[in-house]
């Protein structure tokens, strides 16, 4: 059948969105691979799907698939771009929105400048939530052994798992060597998202994100947010900070324990069209 779609992009992350509300199909995970595949298919980082809720107090579903077809709870920039694509398409007219993912629900805002905030929900450094296995008392900094090194990083879940290492020069980070071992490494039985910040001032940072089951990004906005709560975990960072990512700057804002991450950012449609799976 022919499958409609939009692509999209979050500051250079980019989507393939599919409407699975006015079209029926059954997603497998070599459709996903065929979808993300930027020589064979349209190509993207990851493939999000709005369906209609399971939960009756909520807008829609929101769900995000990796281009290596595997499933994953959370992912920021697509959210603003969800926020744009249900607006745009008419599915709805609400504003905020409340959407459900498979980690909670969160809620979706288009300001007046067009940007989408998100309210990302209550940010979580518990171990067991990550998941991460520490072999040390919970401190907020751990310390691994990557690819023959010795890093020191902070986790944080925010649906999805993430480390944060402090870097001096974000574009001397070592991405592509620790990044993958990161990802992968024996003390994150889920795998884990890596991310690499270098400090500009309390209220201003570089991050490089190393996306599990994708690779390095131009942004990642589940990342910034990980970033910004570890980074005032360790006491280095203000309630408002700008996040600089290869693909462009986000605004996160975290009030401290308990309370929810939001995130500020643009969502743009790339084009739309049809493919046959």
């Amino acid at each position: 059948m022919l499958l409609r779609f939009t692509k999209m992009h979050g500051l250079g992350n980019d989507f393939v969105v599919l409407d699975l509300i006015t079209q029926r199909f059954m997603l497998q995970e070599h459709h996903i691979r065929k979808l993300a595949d930027r020589h064979f298919g349209i190509g993207c980082d990851q493939v999000l799907v709005v369906e209609p809720p399971q939960n009756p107090d909520v807008d829609f579903r929101y769900r995000i698939y990796n281009a290596d077809g595997g499933e994953v709870e959370q992912c920021g920039n697509g959210a603003r771009c969800f926020a744009k694509f249900v607006r745009d398409k008419r599915l709805t007219g609400k504003n905020p929105l409340r959407v459900e993912t498979n980690t909670g629900i969160i809620e979706l805002t288009v300001t007046d400048n067009k940007q989408v905030q998100v309210d990302m929900g209550v940010p979580s450094v518990q171990t067991e939530q990550i998941p991460f296995t520490a072999d040390q008392a919970d401190n907020h900094c751990y310390m691994i052994e990557a690819a023959g090194q010795q890093c020191e990083i902070g986790v944080v879940s925010m649906g999805n798992p993430h480390s944060v290492m402090l870097v001096d020069d974000i574009t001397a980070a070592p991405v592509a060597t620790l990044g993958p071992a990161i990802e992968a490494h024996a003390q994150f039985p889920q795998r884990v998202n890596a991310g690499f910040m270098q400090l500009i001032s309390r209220t201003e940072v570089n991050l490089r994100v190393y996306e599990r089951g994708v690779g390095e990004t131009l942004a990642c906005g589940t990342g910034a947010c990980a970033a910004v709560v570890s980074g005032q975990m360790r006491g280095l960072l203000d309630q408002q900070v700008m996040v600089h990512l290869p693909g462009g700057s986000l605004t996160i804002e975290w009030q401290g324990i308990g309370q929810p991450v939001i995130m500020t950012g643009p969502a743009t449609s790339v084009f739309e069209g049809q493919i046959q799976l």
